[in-house]
């Protein structure tokens, strides 16, 4: 699966609370259900037990467009 390194992950989400609104969600999008590499069809082929632990985190990186190389602020 596609992921960044655990040293760019600057936020973690507990959604455990929503394990079916989140696999709704996941599942809504049945082009990829059907795929077998893509994240959701990889997901539906899991035990609901695997499924849950794996969705139960969200990760984010932020991103500083103020510190990105190569920026240039537009005026106002």
């Amino acid at each position: 699966m596609l992921s960044v390194p655990d040293q760019h992950v600057s936020a973690t989400v507990d959604v455990r609370p929503w394990p079916a609104r989140k696999e709704a969600a996941i599942l809504a999008h049945r082009s990829q259900v059907e795929r077998e590499r893509p994240l959701p069809g990889i997901l539906s082929q899991l035990p609901e037990e695997v499924r849950h632990h794996i969705i139960g985190t969200e990760y984010y990186t932020r991103i500083s467009l103020a510190h990105s190389p190569g920026l240039t602020q537009l005026a106002t």
